[in-house]
């Protein structure tokens, strides 16, 4: 039986791509029109990983996707880094010239603003996700429309690729997180994603990543967000990366003495970023 993956989007998008990069092709892609419905997908039992960016080197952190992980508390067992190459679609036989409307996700238009400003004349629309527009051109036969999404999306959909590479940061790259409904343990884990609160004194978050500090583990990102309800109370998400699961432990028992509603959101192996 083939593995269930629920994905924000439809087939083609870079988050199907991003869970054929980690899982293989032996997999089932569950379509989801919206974050949350990934996350009721996989709630209900009826997809056994869900694939979910959480930030991109240009756009910045995915913050929606915080509090998701914050109500379902699911399991991040893994994550997976993909670089984002943006590609005009179109249906074969359509030149520029014929071009009058663009359609694609609101970040990806941002990621391709360089190259659509050299044409003024197009009207830009945001869709729902990059794959969907591409789909929607095929289905529709939109002779006057292009997509902005991924050299999958043409092999699916049967579009011609009329420009390559129009994303106008080359090194553009977002980052996948792979969510379970259950704790699975993955053998020799060296990156961890915890969340947790401190006291509203001087210093408290200091003291607490000087707490990873001394121990030799690196933090490498952090994030917060408002606690929902409380005035100058913050939620801190941090990513930490360690060598030795020795240091690890021990700046995880320093940290538990200085925060508030700790909590372990997953340990699995880090991604190198390619």
């Amino acid at each position: 039986m083939k593995t269930k993956i629920a994905i924000q989007g439809v087939r083609a998008s870079f988050h199907e791509e991003a869970a054929l990069k980690y899982f293989g092709e032996d997999i089932e892609t569950i379509e989801c029109d919206s974050f949350k419905k990934t996350c009721e997908i996989l709630k209900q039992g009826k997809a056994d990983y869900v694939v979910m960016a959480i930030e991109n080197s240009i756009a910045g952190s995915i913050l929606p996707n915080y509090n998701l992980l914050r109500d379902y508390r699911f399991h991040i067992v893994g994550e997976v880094h993909l670089n984002i190459q943006q590609n005009l679609l179109v249906l074969p036989g359509v030149k520029l010239s014929d071009i009058k409307f663009v359609e694609s996700h609101p970040i990806a238009i941002r990621q391709c603003d360089e190259f659509l400003s050299d044409y003024p004349e197009w009207i830009v629309k945001e869709g729902m996700d990059t794959a969907a527009c591409a789909k929607g051109i095929a289905e529709n036969k939109l002779t006057n429309t292009a997509a902005v999404a991924s050299l999958l999306a043409a092999k699916l959909y049967g579009l011609e690729v009329l420009e390559r590479r129009i994303e106008t940061n080359k090194k553009n790259a977002t980052r996948f997180l792979i969510l379970a409904n259950e704790v699975i343990e993955v053998k020799n884990a060296n990156k961890a994603s915890l969340s947790f609160q401190t006291g509203n004194t001087v210093g408290a978050l200091a003291t607490i990543l000087q707490c990873f500090a001394e121990q030799n583990v690196n933090l490498s990102k952090i994030q917060s967000m408002p606690v929902v309800g409380r005035r100058n109370e913050y939620d801190f998400y941090v990513d930490v990366e360690w060598k030795k699961q020795s240091d690890y432990d021990a700046a995880i028992r320093k940290v538990l003495k200085h925060s508030v509603n700790f909590n372990i959101m997953g340990e699995y192996i880090k991604n190198e970023r390619v």
